[in-house]
């Protein structure tokens, strides 16, 4: 059995957490549902995400269960939140737990705020690559989807968070069950707009 665990806070980002959710619980479902997806937030109640979306969490940062897996979503909100030491102190204490830390997007920034990114090489939004090269300690990747650098995993912006979370389910539960949950999720990505991009080539 995996647990899940995906960090909600306000400002979250809402594909960065839920297009892995999907994945993860897909992927749960595919295996008889043997595993568990839960939303942790620092307070119960709901959250407001970055484009007004709002989520109930399941648990907060006192009463979750143990994670196997834990994702740090971006969004604005990671602006605000790299002050907030309770949040990125519950990250460093339940990363140093679980098996695997994932971030999408910016949620690479609370990464390295609360340490498992630093001296890592990680991805993050493209728009953030500069200011969190500038922060210091990390390699930032900018040519790749998502960068695996041992027990870290990290992908660029929003939809990417879905190809990482199915490399890590390819990871924990084997290849052809990630290519089983990808097929049920229809993830055939085909931008209808990607040809008549500069480079797309």
């Amino acid at each position: 059995m995996t647990t899940y665990g995906l960090l909600v806070f306000d400002g979250a980002e809402e594909l960065d957490f839920v297009g892995p959710w999907e994945v993860f619980t897909a992927s749960s479902m595919l295996r008889e549902h043997a595993d568990t997806a839960v939303l942790v937030a620092e307070r119960p109640g709901p959250v407001r995400c970055n484009k007004g979306m709002r989520v109930l969490p399941d648990h907060t940062f006192g009463d979750h269960p143990p994670l196997d897996v834990l994702l740090v979503p971006g969004g604005n909100g990671t602006r605000r939140e790299v002050a907030n030491t309770r949040l990125t102190d519950w990250i460093r204490g339940t990363a140093d737990r679980a098996a695997w830390t994932t971030g999408v997007c910016t949620g690479a920034l609370l990464l390295h705020e609360a340490g498992p990114a630093r001296g890592r090489r990680v991805a993050t939004h493209h728009q953030f690559e500069d200011a969190l090269r500038d922060r210091g300690e990390v390699t930032v990747v900018r040519d790749a989807r998502y960068v695996v650098d041992g027990d870290l995993v990290t992908s660029q912006g929003v939809s990417a968070g879905i190809d990482m979370a199915l490399w890590l389910v390819g990871r924990l539960h084997g290849r052809d069950h990630a290519r089983a949950v990808r097929r049920y999720i229809q993830y055939e990505p085909a931008p209808p707009y990607l040809a008549d991009e500069p480079g797309a080539a």
